[in-house]
């Protein structure tokens, strides 16, 4: 597919004007950040994988009925979706306690939740995406409470899908972010789950080791980034189980 015209770049992924109106070419890039971008490293593959899990996760959550913004995967590192108008928020679903959740209450990390718990962060990296309130969101209209109300929906069926995957591959999904968007056809609008999901955005734990699977890899110098999401990937058969590199085997089609 000829590249088109560059429409935004950010951290992770550059987007391209689609082929057809109301589509967008994703292209996933080697980048890793953290903490805001105050640190940052091109790993050689992470794009690859994260197109590949990516693909994985919304093809699935399309077939049981979940409605995403994926089409389809063009190549190794794009993939077609559907033009969305982004809500301004991060959702994030816990189901363990870690990461800011654990600095802001106090809680041990690892500590089970009694039920997972929904947050919302406003999208603002100069403001460092701050946690809001469904209160806040709409006093400045950012969203609904109807809008609201499907979000929290959504993501509760993004959880039980992936909680489930997971499960099934010694794989404890710990939290995950995801991002919603408003399609509209004609007068009527629905939200899909929209950016991506991938290791970048949900922390994945061994079930019986713990080790750590995600992104916090790299935020913590645990190790190889690119080892760890080739075992996620190797777990969900999206590479093949001899695999020890995500840049050098010939990926499944």
């Amino acid at each position: 597919m000829a590249r088109r015209k560059k429409i935004y770049e950010g951290k992770a992924k550059i987007l391209y004007e689609g082929p057809e109106p109301g589509t967008i070419v994703q292209y996933f890039k080697d980048d890793a950040t953290a903490f805001n971008a105050e640190k940052h490293d091109v790993i050689e593959g992470k794009g690859v994988l994260n197109n590949r899990l990516s693909e994985f996760f919304m093809a699935g959550l399309n077939a049981i009925g979940v409605p995403t913004h994926f089409i389809k995967r063009i190549n190794m590192r794009e993939q077609l979706v559907r033009q969305v108008e982004i809500i301004p928020l991060e959702v994030v679903v816990r189901n363990v306690a870690a990461g800011s959740m654990t600095k802001r209450l106090g809680i041990e990390e690892g500590t089970q939740l009694p039920r997972p718990i929904i947050e919302f962060y406003f999208k603002d990296d100069a403001l460092g995406d701050p946690l809001v309130t469904e209160e806040h969101i709409i006093a400045f209209g950012w969203a609904s409470q109807q809008d609201l109300d499907d979000m929290v929906a959504l993501a509760l069926r993004v959880n039980d899908f992936l909680s489930g995957v997971m499960m099934a591959v010694g794989i404890k999904l710990v939290d995950f972010k995801i991002e919603i968007g408003r399609i509209w056809d004609g007068d009527f609008m629905r939200l899909v789950v929209a950016d991506e999901i991938s290791p970048d955005s949900c922390r994945l734990w061994d079930v019986k080791t713990g080790q750590k699977l995600d992104k916090d890899v790299f935020r913590r110098d645990l190790g190889s980034l690119t080892d760890a999401y080739t075992e996620v990937a190797k777990r969900l058969g999206v590479l093949p189980s001899n695999v020890t590199h995500a840049t050098k085997p010939t990926l499944i089609n």
